[in-house]
């Protein structure tokens, strides 16, 4: 069995080891450019399009984090990227859940007790006590019910918010009101106090942050990003953000990253901005999970994770 490897930000080395360790059996390698040799899977992020075209003889393709929208973009651009019949397998949990529903509940809470505003009183030396928000008319709706906004979803719901979620078709979550389809967006929308993003980055979810949707939400509302920049149309939320539409917004993901400089979102008073890094990837879990699914192959049988290329997830 031969797997090649290609990340360019992890340790290679750790991650050879790793699957090595996992698969006592296989060959394991680094991809370098000018590799052709065998393979039998892959396992990437953010690969060239040599190191995956015309490989036919793969039996799956692993991202090396939870969206696969790198890759499929790829194939978007330059049709044959993916070989046909390859199955493309992401990542599902791997510690990312916890981490997520850690990220998503530190700013909810933030702004349901109206922390953010406490800290530009400081910065103004105010005392100034403000009315409290009320979880009855604090609604939280999630953006997507996969397993990563089902999870977020179950932790809110335990601290007592009223949580729903807005998914492309019907999901069942315990105590969540569950919405699907275009049909139901705008009900979803209405009502919705504090808005999170968990949606996979396809085609159809493009830029579906903006201001058509802003307008539906409860004025003042407040959004979480962290899915993928190109959801937001930036210059829409500043917009919403000038006009109080949306009271303050929390983004890990960014069109461009690193986010430049001269971006407003830097200097804006209401953005809170950090780095991507909402939920990383585990390397252990990580591994764990790809190796399992790499025996379950080789069995003949279907894995965890497998992606529907046409719908993107």
């Amino acid at each position: 069995m031969n797997i090649i490897y290609y990340h360019p930000l992890f340790n290679a080395q750790d991650w050879l080891a790793g699957i090595k360790q996992r698969l006592p059996q296989a060959n394991v390698r680094e991809w370098q450019p000018g590799d052709d040799r065998p393979a039998d899977y892959a396992l990437a992020w953010r690969p060239p399009q040599e190191m995956l075209a015309n490989r036919r003889q793969l039996k799956g393709v692993f991202a090396l984090g939870a969206g696969v929208d790198a890759i499929l973009e790829q194939e978007r651009q330059h049709p044959g990227t993916l070989p046909a019949g390859v199955p493309l397998l992401r990542l599902e949990d791997t510690g990312m859940a916890q981490q997520m529903q850690e990220y998503a509940l530190s700013y909810v809470l933030r702004y349901f007790r109206r922390f953010d505003e406490y800290q530009l009183l400081q910065q103004q030396q105010k005392w100034q006590p403000l009315d409290p928000h009320q979880q009855d008319n604090f609604t939280i709706g999630i953006l997507g019910a996969g397993v990563l906004g089902k999870s977020v979803a179950q932790k809110l719901v335990e601290f007592g918010f009223n949580v729903r979620c807005w998914s492309r078709s019907p999901k069942q979550i315990d105590g969540v009101e569950s919405f699907a389809g275009a049909e139901q967006c705008t009900a979803f929308l209405e009502g919705t106090r504090l808005l999170i993003n968990l949606l996979p980055n396809t085609p159809a979810t493009a830029a579906i942050l903006n201001r058509h949707l802003f307008a539906h939400l409860v004025p003042g509302a407040y959004l979480i990003n962290i899915a993928r920049g190109a959801h937001l149309v930036e210059d829409d939320l500043l917009q919403a953000l000038d006009q109080g539409q949306i009271a303050a917004a929390t983004l890990d993901v960014f069109v461009n990253e690193p986010l430049p400089q001269a971006h407003p979102f830097w200097r804006h008073p209401r953005v809170t901005i950090t780095p991507h890094i909402a939920a990383i990837t585990l390397p252990e879990q990580a591994m764990d999970q790809i190796a399992a699914n790499i025996r379950t192959l080789e069995a003949g049988q279907t894995p965890a994770g497998v992606v529907d290329v046409q719908l993107g997830y």
